[in-house]
């Protein structure tokens, strides 16, 4: 018979990147008394991965816990951004309903009708936090009127459209229910939570049932699989069965080692468990993504969500430059093949495929930024690789070649539309859409094929003088828009191995903009700049000034040299071309042509 476990709320808070999730997490967590009242708390306490914290994302969904009065609330800290939207998917199937939280300058973003759309889909209820508003230019009434558009748009129900609206100030810690009258804590949002989401219910006594959603790893413990219990109770060292919802003939007995709930940053031990609870479980090995624990009565599995497919492969390889091993520590084609599969442990939205050579594999993510920051976690690993350009993953569908589209949502200042349009227009990007400025920025959202967006960012800061906000997130196949012009500068190209001096430097500075300062190392083949012109250059920056006992005054002052242009690992992958890789490691990024020597090099071009 069906319970509901009245002292449980099970919640995800889903917005679009850099709308204020984390703080908001921080901000319950603070006043549910989680912390000790002299206890030192980061900021932004749940985004724990290094690159989360320096680029102010979440990349990974976290489970957290608070109680408020006499009921627990789970709480699920979801990615905003497109890339990682697979985590933000899986996590919706432990929950009962979300707290969608829009930015009240921003108002409603591509992730932002993302989420809401899977939420709908799924007919969780939904609660919509308009956070920020004690910005200076905060406009919360259009905002909901945005909101409420969007609800419309996405076919909502009219239960869904009777949505409760809570304003809130993550930083200052606050939520009220009437924007004109200020509260001083989060009080009106714990109630919201508590009154609107409904509890969970399942059948106590029934044979057990647990979804797993998210896995962790632990070197200690192995891995720890996280889920709802959908059905049933369990106890440490229950005999259960594993069984995979697309392969269903594959049943596994295992053993439960241990249970955890989630209690603020902490996950509690316990001894059993009942339906609606929130859970972590060790001990089960080969647990995946997708997987149910079930009785061993009674295996049945749960539906899982399907994950979308990955629209952008790269070529991982075994760094084959002359100076491979130099840097890091992982630098064998073993190394490379055992951590590339240990992260589509945990990864559900990651491929990696073996390819011809052993030394290479082709590795395939949501985008860009998905792969970026796999790339920069294993550099700081210690591992060291070269990578291809990002290709983009075309479908056939009915015969006909398909490709993956974006839609791009860009704000701008007014000077700089023309501009942006040209550029997109010649990308094979369509304006759909345009609404008049707002704080003096106009929105434009594009639908572009996603290849016509590699190496755009970079070069669309520059055009909006840095102004410009982009974002994107993917929109579907259609047939194959044909040909687009790729990058238009060509590279510089070192002649020769060794250091580079001021001198050659300077010398080599009036063709283009150079990437590396005096003393750098550097190899034949090895690109040290760009070329405005759009051709390949090959220079000599190792070149040393010639020493006479002659001395004429002026000639011996100093060089001036033009500063480098310092490019992050994202820009570094917009910039390659098809004939170029980046050969990472733990200390230095460099861009070097895939044929090193410039006779072959030649050749292969003339065959070509």
């Amino acid at each position: 018979m069906n319970k509901k476990r009245d002292d449980i709320r099970n919640i995800a808070i889903v917005a679009h990147v850099d709308h204020g999730k984390t703080t908001l997490v921080d901000a319950l967590l603070k006043q549910s008394g989680i912390f000790r009242e002299n206890q030192v708390v980061k900021d932004r306490v749940m985004d724990s991965n290094d690159i989360e914290r320096e680029r102010g994302i979440t990349i990974l969904s976290k489970n957290t816990a608070v109680y408020y009065k006499d009921t627990k609330i789970n709480i699920i800290d979801t990615p905003g951004h497109a890339d990682f939207g697979g985590e933000v998917e899986r996590v919706l199937k432990m929950v009962n309903g979300v707290v969608l939280l829009v930015d009240a300058f921003e108002g409603p973003m591509p992730q932002t009708k993302f989420v809401l759309k899977k939420a709908l889909e799924l007919e969780l209820p939904v609660i919509v936090c308009i956070n920020k508003v004690d910005r200076p230019e905060a406009r919360p009434d259009e905002v909901i009127d945005e909101v409420l558009d969007l609800f419309i748009d996405l076919g909502a129900n009219d239960d869904q459209l009777e949505c409760p609206f809570i304003f809130a100030s993550a930083k200052q810690g606050m939520a009220t229910l009437d924007v004109n009258t200020p509260k001083e804590d989060m009080n009106d949002l714990f109630e919201t939570i508590v009154k609107y989401i409904p509890a969970p219910e399942g059948d106590e006594e029934g044979p057990l049932q647990i979804l797993i959603s998210t896995i962790d790893y632990n070197e200690y413990i192995g891995r720890i699989g996280i889920g709802k219990i959908e059905r049933g109770t369990i106890n440490i060292n229950d005999e259960v069965v594993l069984v995979n919802n697309e392969k269903k003939d594959e049943i596994k007995k295992v053993k439960i080692s241990n249970i955890y709930e989630f209690q603020g940053l902490n996950r509690v031990e316990v001894e059993t468990a009942k339906v609606g609870s929130i859970i972590a479980v060790t001990g089960v090995e080969g647990i995946h993504i997708g997987d149910t624990i079930c009785d061993i009565d009674a295996p049945e599995p749960l539906p899982f969500v399907k994950i979308s497919e990955p629209t952008i492969a790269m070529t991982f390889s075994v760094n084959n430059s002359p100076f491979a091993g130099q840097e890091g520590t992982y630098v064998t084609s073993r190394h490379l093949r055992n951590r590339l599969f240990k992260e589509l442990q945990t990864d559900v939205s990651l491929r990696v495929e073996e390819t011809d050579s052993t030394d290479a594999f082709k590795v395939s993510g949501r985008g860009e930024l998905h792969l970026s920051v796999l790339i920069e976690n294993m550099r700081r690993e210690g591992y060291e690789f070269q990578v291809s350009k990002p290709e983009v993953l075309y479908k056939d569908i009915n015969g006909k070649k398909h490709e993956p589209m974006e839609s791009v949502s860009i704000d701008v200042p007014e000077e700089f539309i023309g501009t942006v349009i040209e550029k997109l227009g010649q990308r094979k990007g369509e304006l759909v859409h345009m609404t008049e400025s707002n704080g003096g920025y106009t929105r434009l959202i594009f639908s572009i094929p996603a290849r016509g967006l590699i190496g755009y960012r970079s070069e669309f800061m520059t055009d909006t003088k840095g102004n410009g906000i982009l974002n994107s997130i993917f929109d579907g196949y259609t047939p194959y828009k044909g040909d687009i012009p790729t990058r238009t500068q060509g590279s510089l190209i070192v002649y020769e191995t060794g250091e580079a001096t001021a001198y050659g430097l300077y010398q080599s500075q009036e063709r283009g903009i150079l990437f590396i300062t005096p003393g750098a190392k550097v190899y034949e083949g090895m690109v040290v700049g760009s070329n405005p012109k759009g051709m390949d250059i090959e220079v000599n920056v190792c070149r040393k000034k010639q020493q006479s006992n002659v001395r004429a005054s002026g000639s011996d002052e100093a060089l001036r040299l033009s500063p480098p242009k310092i490019m992050s690992l994202e820009q570094v992958l917009e910039f390659i071309e098809n004939d170029e890789l980046v050969e990472v490691t733990p200390k230095n990024l460099r861009i070097r042509k895939k044929i090193l020597d410039s006779t072959k090099r030649y050749k292969s071009k003339k065959r070509n």
